[in-house]
């Protein structure tokens, strides 16, 4: 069997889990109209639903790398997976009391448990294959992410925003008790799907568990080999620049990722639309992230490097991100939306770029980078602000994207290539 030929069946695996946590991660987007209706709340405090689930990246990343190193990947995956079951069982009595602060809790705990997951899956997709193909591969993961979230969004979408134009109709025209008996009746709506999402995560903690899945060294790999000129035995991880500079990068690129799809839809709302109307939007920007993932798996290496993409998809983020501010309805929305064709190629652009050559710091320098990932929580809370605060003109918000791009781009002109703080390689 040639050596491409092996990588098919871990690929298969971690693809199933790209899927899962697709699934859980996009969801978001549909929560957070959900609980601003049910749970009465305001822009900033339904964006704290984002804000819960990525902050678990920030907390949780370095203990995963622990983890990893004393457990592997495999065992990783699978306690990942028990850890999100956990997470999203606790859904189940938050609704029964309709208690914002355990939803909250809920979604730590599931995001607690995607930190693992992830830690594990991404460099592992990254290491099991040469260096200049890791976008590739990663593309490949992003489809079953993207097609997780497209599910998503269509299934529960049209579960717990089913004719919530309605409910906010009726609750307004409403005295108190009326309100709280229409509300938590409507709040139960999340109950039987966490219940089918909780078992299906268990499911696949056993069977990844009992998997063929093989582990892997990092100084063994081929882009620690193909890349034998980076020194991969300096004395700490904070001796790669490309590597910190990459986290900031990813930082960044969760903004671009993120607001089309979490804040779409109170963006939408805030430009007059409805949520009947508004919450397709999702499924769009969605869309536009699947395109994303696959112009990434036909482009790069074969005809575009990875800093080449990169820079690619700043320009292009940087003029729609532009063009949305300086439009109204619609035509801003789909901009925005736009947008998110160049965003999803960033992830593993990133990953590719910034794992380059760590060798023996493989599991931290992924740990370091998934703690950037704290700011799919940080900036739609700014996006919701921002909104609240410019409720005469919301496109303001959009120009939270563009500071997010000239840092992209400053790295992929430059910052890709400092390999040492000491001289350029």
């Amino acid at each position: 069997m040639s050596k491409s030929r092996s990588y098919y069946y871990p690929l298969a695996v971690i693809a199933s889990l790209f899927f899962v946590f697709g699934f859980l991660t996009w969801i978001s987007g549909i929560l957070i109209p959900y609980f601003q209706i049910c749970l009465q709340l305001s822009n900033v405090e339904a964006s704290l639903v984002a804000f819960a689930i990525y902050i678990a990246y920030f907390t949780f990343s370095l203990p995963s790398a622990k983890i990893l190193q004393w457990a592997g990947y495999k065992k990783g995956m699978a306690l990942g997976l028990v850890i999100m079951a956990v997470g999203t069982l606790i859904f189940i009595p938050a609704a029964y009391l309709r208690a914002f602060p355990l939803f909250l809790i809920g979604l730590f705990v599931t995001g607690s448990g995607t930190t693992l997951l992830q830690a594990a899956v991404n460099p592992y997709v990254a290491v099991i294959g040469p260096i200049e193909s890791t976008a590739q591969r990663i593309g490949f993961m992003g489809l079953a992410n993207k097609l997780a979230g497209i599910i998503c969004i269509t299934l529960l979408g049209s579960v717990f925003l089913f004719d919530a134009d309605s409910i906010i109709t009726q609750i307004d025209g409403a005295d108190a008790g009326a309100v709280t008996a229409i509300l938590d009746d409507y709040v139960l709506k999340v109950v039987k799907p966490y219940i089918i999402i909780t078992s299906v995560l268990l499911l696949l903690a056993v069977l990844v568990y009992f998997s063929r899945l093989p582990e892997v060294n990092e100084s063994d790999s081929e882009q620690t080999k193909e890349l034998s000129n980076i020194e991969s035995q300096k004395s700490t991880v904070f001796h790669y620049p490309h590597l910190l500079l990459g986290v900031l990068c990813l930082f960044v690129s969760t903004a671009c990722e993120g607001l089309p799809i979490d804040g779409i839809i109170i963006y939408s709302r805030a430009l007059g639309i409805p949520i009947e109307e508004g919450r397709v939007f999702i499924q769009y920007s969605l869309y536009a992230m699947l395109l994303g993932y696959i112009a990434s798996t036909i482009l790069i290496p074969k005809y575009l490097t990875q800093q080449g993409g990169m820079l690619l998809c700043a320009i292009l983020g940087l003029v729609l991100s532009l063009a949305s501010f300086y439009t109204e309805g619609v035509v801003s929305i789909y901009l925005l939306i736009f947008s998110a064709f160049g965003a999803a190629m960033l992830w593993g652009l990133i990953w590719g770029l910034s794992l380059r050559g760590l060798g023996r710091y493989t599991k931290i320098g992924s740990a370091i980078l998934l703690m950037a990932v704290v700011g799919g929580g940080i900036f739609p809370l700014i996006f919701g602000r921002l909104i609240d605060v410019n409720t005469t003109y919301p496109q303001v918000s959009v120009l939270l994207l563009v500071p997010c791009y000239l840092i992209l781009l400053f790295y992929a002109v430059w910052g890709h290539k400092y390999t040492s703080w000491s001289r350029n390689r």
